[in-house]
């Protein structure tokens, strides 16, 4: 068997071992946190942005009814539970403007220039769109982090929320389209693991029927995708 990778001793009674890939990890449940990323009706339901957009929405309700348990067995074992929620003012103040990255790459931000009547509806804050979906309300003790760009750690306090938690590992879940997991995990990936945190990535076949993908962390292998 592969050595687990591991920053602490692996007979400590309070880890966990996941089997995932290229090698195994091992966790403490009280120092990891469970990464929600942007299940909001923008992303996850019939008439969001990504919906508008002309988007394959189908693996969403799945997604939604896994993410759902995994929120539920982090929170029995002691894992805090972070939604990420992605978008800007009212205004798009926060979107920047045309010298801005975002401005040109945003599939919502050209959605709504070519399609003007949808201007303040997708991804804003206070519009339904931007809403978390209902069917995964954060619980007491979860945290929300709203994010202007893809990487959560771009102009936010989740890296001091982290910090004063003392959480060394992070769990990803992908959202109901692969494309849209890849695109915001992998940079959240890549920012923890620089500031020295264990990342995993849950395999997007625990969610839907999507090809899984390398978020440049570990991966939870498709069966071993059960409550950690």
């Amino acid at each position: 068997m592969t050595m687990p990778v591991s920053y602490f001793p692996t007979d400590d009674p309070a880890a966990r071992l996941l089997p995932a890939r290229p090698e195994p990890i091992m966790i403490r449940p009280a120092e990891t946190a469970l990464i929600v990323v942007d299940m909001q009706n923008a992303y996850a339901s019939p008439g969001g942005y990504i919906d508008l957009a002309g988007f394959d929405i189908s693996g969403a309700p799945r997604a939604i009814e896994k993410i759902g348990e995994a929120a539920a067995a982090a929170r029995a074992a002691g894992m805090p539970v972070i939604f990420f929620q992605n978008g800007w003012d009212a205004d798009y103040v926060e979107a920047g403007g045309p010298g801005s990255p975002n401005w040109h790459k945003s599939n919502a931000l050209k959605t709504m220039r070519q399609r003007p009547e949808l201007y303040g509806k997708l991804l804003a804050k206070g519009g339904w769109d931007y809403e978390l979906v209902a069917d995964l309300p954060p619980q007491p003790g979860d945290i929300v982090v709203a994010k202007p760009r893809y990487s959560a750690f771009f102009n936010t306090n989740l890296d001091s929320l982290l910090r004063a938690r003392g959480i060394r590992a992070l769990v990803f879940t992908p959202d109901g389209r692969s494309m849209v997991g890849y695109l915001v995990a992998r940079p959240d990936v890549a920012g923890k693991a620089h500031r020295e945190a264990e990342c995993v990535q849950v395999a997007a076949e625990c969610f839907h029927d999507g090809e899984g993908y390398d978020a440049g962390g570990y991966i939870v292998a498709v069966n071993d995708c059960g409550p950690p």
